[in-house]
């Protein structure tokens, strides 16, 4: 039983999350494993709780999600 936990920076929409997590339960499914036995787990963390380089997202220069 799979568990995939991705952690990203908040402002996803529910309708990406959605096509993410079909996505990498079919690439499950391609290698044999029940789509009912692949759990998800989002979590989406702040800006100004996640930093690169000594420096927080928040602060860093507009960057795509």
């Amino acid at each position: 039983m799979p568990v995939v936990v991705i952690e990203m920076h908040e402002g996803r929409t529910i309708t990406q999350k959605k096509q993410l997590a079909e996505g990498i339960t079919n690439e499950f499914v391609k290698i044999g494993t029940a789509a009912e036995k692949v759990t998800i787990i989002f979590r989406d963390v702040a800006k100004t709780n996640w930093a690169s380089g000594g420096k927080l997202s928040s602060e860093s220069a507009a960057r795509p999600l």
